[in-house]
């Protein structure tokens, strides 16, 4: 079994779950899970984990992403983009270009945003979308969100070009209706792509057909992210042989159990043959590691 991250690029078309089932074909393997959906028209970086690594999928999930969206404004949508149906048109030529830009560059920071019907989030068990398209609308909580920042690439009203890096759970459709309803005249997003989530970035992703090829070649593994460089922040420490059955378990164990006591307070674990075990909290006061994050299976140590 494969494991490991893949920086997939999601072409249009696509869901993120046809990803993950074309994957799953190519590679031969049905343990993979995706890091967050991308919607079927947009495009751009779908981090996809391998084997052990799908243990990190609700981790990576948290990480912030950048994005480069085509805003449309004098149109509002059933979906806020412009593949919906269109609720209003209004008149855009009295919008100055400052003035567009001083109200994008205002949703900077944090803001409480409502996410949209059309969306994958819960309501009772069920996803909005499916709701959406029965037709109903139910109430949903705004939640927190953070911009870090808004770079306008391109104007040309009624559209604007801009690239967004900002906070998990940001909908960016939201964002460029949002922005119309501040303006008066409504908006909607008319194309999305996503350029990067954490360390990956659009530059580096496959294809589809180009993770195939690499699979025949037998080289998709240059291309894979092992799962502990996932965390290289995090300082590595070493179990000495004599107590790296608590590690293997689960167990949390004492300062004196590893080769050196680290200065953060998340750690890499490893046995002395260079296993990756998992991810330790670390609690500096108790001189005790907790375990956060199991990636060696029970296969391996017996092995």
């Amino acid at each position: 079994m494969i494991h490991g991250v893949l920086n997939v690029y999601k072409e249009k078309g696509f869901t993120s779950h046809d990803v993950v089932a074309k994957l799953r074909g190519i590679v031969g393997q049905k343990k993979i899970g995706h890091t967050g959906t991308l919607d079927p028209d947009a495009t751009g970086v779908l981090p996809v984990c391998l084997g052990k690594a799908t243990k990190l999928c609700d981790m990576l999930t948290d990480k912030n992403k950048t994005y480069e969206a085509v805003l449309l404004l004098g149109i509002t949508t059933d979906t806020q983009d412009t593949t919906g149906e269109i609720l209003c048109e209004k008149d855009t030529n009295h919008l100055s270009e400052q003035k567009v830009i001083d109200c994008i560059r205002g949703y900077i920071g944090e803001y409480d945003q409502l996410p949209p019907m059309y969306s994958a989030l819960k309501v009772n068990g069920r996803k909005l979308y499916e709701l959406a398209r029965e037709g109903k609308v139910v109430e949903r909580k705004t939640r927190r969100v953070q911009i870090f920042d808004i770079d306008i690439l391109e104007m040309n009203l009624p559209e604007v070009r801009m690239r967004v890096s900002c906070s998990k759970g940001t909908y960016i459709r939201t964002l460029c209706h949002d922005i119309g309803e501040s303006l008066g005249v409504g908006g909607c997003m008319k194309s999305l792509v996503r350029t990067k989530v954490s360390r990956f970035c659009i530059e580096d992703a496959k294809t589809l057909d180009e993770i195939a090829v690499l699979k025949s070649e037998g080289r998709l593994s240059e291309y894979m992210i092992p799962v502990d460089e996932m965390f290289p922040t995090y300082q590595k420490v070493v179990m000495k042989e004599e107590y790296v059955s608590l590690a293997y378990n689960g167990n949390q164990f004492a300062g004196s159990c590893v080769d050196v006591i680290p200065s953060g307070q998340k750690v890499r674990v490893y046995d002395k043959e260079n296993r990756f075990i998992g991810i330790y909290d670390y609690n500096e006061k108790e001189n005790m590691f907790k375990i956060q994050k199991m990636f060696l299976d029970q296969k391996e140590i017996r092995g």
